[in-house]
């Protein structure tokens, strides 16, 4: 593979336009790059709780496909929270903002069509937070914690390119799994700690030698980038280039580290700092690996930086004190006058005080100005002193923070470790119980926007509240075996998933008050695929499998289209398939749906053509096969060779014709258009 050529830029602060114009411009010049990594606050500070965003705002032109950016342009989390229409359409698409215009995440990491690998850990640092936080935040906070920095060394053990993930077997995961958490290209807001060590390179401020951050320094350990940026080196930004330095035991392997100014900044005297950087590098696995530059300097990271040695006397006469026929020297007690006084450009980060040192300062006891307690969402107080710190839940155990659901069963009152439902489903199987599983998060849900390992190529639809996509190996034949006699004739094959956004394990566990138009935009999009589906000579089932995990699922409805021919036929072969399975069926189905809300059970739905409903509630210590309403619809449609949906997957390029030409079908009777 050829070197991809790359252009790196400074923090936009909200100048989008201009920060296109000028991309636009360079790229005539020094051109053609491949893409552009903007590193920073690429949107700058949100509006305050209450200020709409207007058609005028670039950031509403970006979103609304009014400005384009002129190449394919990476983004990333600075120091600010995202604006709220940014994570909006972020948790809609899945990462995709505009045409060219990817925002990445906190703890992204990407494979680009050149074959370069790159890392990103967004937002700032703040070490209480990031010490007590219990998870990643997400773009609404200004911090990465360390479950974040967790999550992207996760997440660099992975070769493969995110559409290649869905419904990835253990074989595929083993097959794409990297050999080392090296990466090609590390972004970050903040500094790494002691990136300035062995460096002979002036640095334009003297405070940036104590900025960085031990957690980025890791990530750098761990990741060995061949080229790191930065954007947050001082305020305003300041443009720094450190000497390459080499990790000895990774075969001449060797970093760069560029520190960028902004290119949204506002004016300063002086010269302004120098806001872009432009590149070549080849994939790793590239036969032409770069020559060791002339000026590598020794490794900040791995090697010893080695201090001058305290001077225990006062004078050049030793003192000494008898002890046996030993002498030892006389340490001598420092005094409070002769404390130590931190270096010239040394600024406390609490009080910002150049008179001492952090662990000195007189506010290291109570929060600087602005802080907001994590947990009970106040400020005056850090998380560690927080009074609502120790108050209990509903099931005896710690109470979660505000927002915090249960994957397992969808309360808001206890964590997943402390749920009954999860320690239920742990024990359903017998043998002796470690806990509940750790449940999933939108990043590891194939069912999220959010997650980058989403198959976007196969989505319809996205709505307000749901999105509607195909799945990998759908049961209707498209490509080979598309000639079957009750083969549908629905465009694409038309068998679909209608998927909430939001992340909740069922249907029945969707709170109360968000519930209503989540089930009112399901129905729309049942009524459009009926339409649909009545164009084409077939009639929909819907069933949901809406069964309470150890790790929490994510709600989702299949619908299948059935042809006319078959309709009057579907009811029996659910009852009599049920019946070889001792599978029961509730006389009351809305009655058996009740019981089970608020995740008080797990269910399996089924939606026939004239409206009626089937209901089964799944019992504790009894299997139920989640592949049933599968099994009874390639019976009914005689294709017992449909039945595995691993052995019914495309290609690629198959899955996005099929996508296309349901799109296509769908578009007249779409409800979100």
């Amino acid at each position: 593979m050829s070197a991809a050529k790359i252009l790196t830029v400074g923090s936009a602060a909200g100048h989008i336009k201009d920060l296109f114009t000028k991309i636009k411009a360079i790229d005539a010049k020094h051109g053609k790059f491949d893409f552009v990594l903007c590193l920073g606050d690429f949107f700058g500070p949100p509006k305050d709780e209450g200020d709409n965003y207007v058609e005028e705002d670039e950031l509403t032109q970006l979103l609304d496909g009014r400005l384009e950016a002129p190449l394919e342009c990476f983004v990333m989390q600075g120091e600010h929270p995202l604006p709220n229409p940014v994570i909006e359409k972020f948790a809609k698409t899945g990462s995709v903002l505009a045409l060219n215009v990817t925002l990445l995440h906190k703890s992204g990491l990407i494979s680009t069509a050149q074959g370069i690998r790159v890392a990103c850990l967004g937002g700032i640092y703040e070490s209480n937070i990031y010490a007590a936080a219990e998870e990643a935040h997400g773009f609404t906070s200004p911090y990465f914690t360390a479950k974040t920095v967790e999550k992207l060394l996760a997440n660099t053990l992975t070769t493969s390119k995110p559409q290649d993930q869905n419904y990835m077997s253990l074989a595929a995961i083993k097959a794409t799994a990297a050999a080392s958490h090296h990466v090609d290209i590390l972004i970050s807001n903040v500094w790494p700690a002691g990136v300035t060590h062995f460096s002979e390179a002036p640095l334009p401020s003297p405070e940036l030698s104590s900025i960085g951050v031990e957690p980025v320094a890791e990530v750098v350990r761990q990741t060995k980038p061949r080229y790191h940026f930065a954007a947050g080196g001082g305020q305003p930004p300041k443009f720094w280039e450190r000497e390459p330095f080499v990790w000895d035991d990774e075969n001449d392997r060797f970093t760069r580290f560029v520190s960028l100014g902004a290119f949204g900044a506002e004016a300063t005297a002086g010269k302004k700092q120098r806001w872009f950087y432009a590149f070549s590098i080849a994939p790793s696995t590239s036969t032409n690996a770069p020559s060791r530059p002339a000026n590598v300097t020794q490794n900040p990271f791995t090697e010893v930086v080695q201090r001058p040695q305290k001077r225990l006397f006062e004078d050049t006469e030793p003192n000494f004190r008898w002890s046996g026929n030993q002498t030892q020297p006389v340490k001598r007690i420092r005094t409070d006058d002769e404390h130590t006084k931190p270096r010239p450009g040394y600024k406390c980060k609490i009080c910002e005080s150049t008179d001492h040192f952090i662990s000195d300062c007189p506010d290291r006891a109570k929060p600087r100005e602005g802080y907001i307690c994590n947990i009970c969402k106040e400020p005056g107080h850090f998380v560690r002193d927080c009074p609502t710190k120790h108050q209990m839940g509903d099931t005896g155990g710690r109470k979660p923070r505000e927002g915090y659901v249960c994957r397992a069963c969808g309360s808001e009152l206890h964590y997943i470790q402390d749920c009954p439902a999860a320690n239920q489903t742990s024990h359903a199987y017998g043998g002796r119980s470690r806990g509940p599983p750790k449940e999933i998060g939108p990043d590891e849900c194939w069912f999220c926007l959010s997650n980058p390992s989403l198959a976007k190529h196969l989505i319809v639809s996205i709505g307000t509240e749901c999105y509607v996509t195909l799945p990998k190996g759908q049961i209707v034949p498209t490509h080979s075996g598309a000639d079957h006699p009750n083969a549908p004739a629905v465009p694409g094959g038309g068998h679909v998933l209608i998927v909430p956004i939001t992340h909740y394990p069922t249907y029945s566990t969707i709170p109360l008050d968000i519930k209503a138009p989540i089930l009112e935009e399901t129905e729309k999009y049942k009524s459009a695929l009926r339409a649909m589906y009545a164009k084409h000579g077939a009639v929909p089932v819907a069933f949901e499998v809406g069964r309470l995990s150890a790790k929490g699922g994510h709600a989702h409805v299949q619908v299948v289209p059935v042809p006319n021919k078959l309709q009057d036929r579907i009811e029996e072969f659910f009852l009599s398939e049920a019946r070889m399975l001792g599978i029961e069926w509730e006389a009351d189905p809305d009655e058996a749906l009740r019981q089970c809300s608020g995740g008080r059970g797990s269910y399996f739905r089924v939606d026939l053509p004239d409206g009626r409903k089937m209901v089964h509630i799944m019992r504790d210590g009894v299997p139920f096969s989640v592949q049933f309403g599968r099994q009874v619809l390639v019976a009914l449609l005689g294709m017992p060779d449909r039945f595995d949906w691993k052995a019914c997957a495309q290609s690629e390029d198959e899955d996005r014709e099929d996508a296309q030409a349901m799109k296509a079908a769908f578009a007249p009777f779409d409800p979100s258009l």
